[in-house]
């Protein structure tokens, strides 16, 4: 693990990481070939797992984090404390800046996020081990705050306003 205060245990980030490469294998992507598979761990522990849903038009594509992330709030969960994505690349490939913001509205700015590359487990003597941030298998450990730094979130519809005139 990276030099961060993690609070995922090993079970968690194995369970994780083995989530995201099952949701995966669901994906529906006939038009970019390139399929992703997401997992957040919900506060109580269920794993929750997404994967992308293309369509023709392609503005009706809808990415594995935002696919979990809506298949969890229509069953009433709201709280996450984790999440690790994945692809068939064989590096690690970050949420795009919608799903960011999706994640934004329900996680921590400090919440563990997986990068994992396609062909985990990497070797440990991989060219990215020993990378900061880089971790046990070619992981990339980092945060919502560091991937979405500067952030617009629900709290800041809660500060006071200017009246309108």
């Amino acid at each position: 693990m990276s030099a961060r205060a993690w609070t995922l245990s090993v079970e968690d980030r194995t369970a994780l990481i083995k989530g995201a490469f099952e949701a995966k294998e669901h994906s529906y992507s006939p038009y970019s070939k390139f399929p992703v598979g997401a997992a957040f761990l919900t506060a109580d522990g269920k794993i929750i797992k997404g994967a992308n849903v293309e369509n023709a038009s392609y503005g009706g594509t809808i990415c594995a984090e935002r696919t979990a992330i809506v298949k969890a709030v229509s069953e009433g969960i709201k709280s996450f404390v984790a999440l690790a994505v994945t692809s068939n690349v064989p590096a690690a490939i970050s949420p795009c800046g919608m799903c960011r913001q999706v994640i934004r509205e329900f996680c921590a700015l400090d919440m563990p996020i997986l990068l994992v590359p396609g062909d985990y487990p990497k070797p440990a003597d991989d060219k990215d081990a020993g990378k900061p941030g880089m971790t046990e298998g070619g992981v990339r450990e980092t945060t919502l705050g560091e991937l979405l730094p500067d952030s617009f979130g629900p709290e800041h519809l809660e500060l006071p306003r200017k009246e309108s005139s």
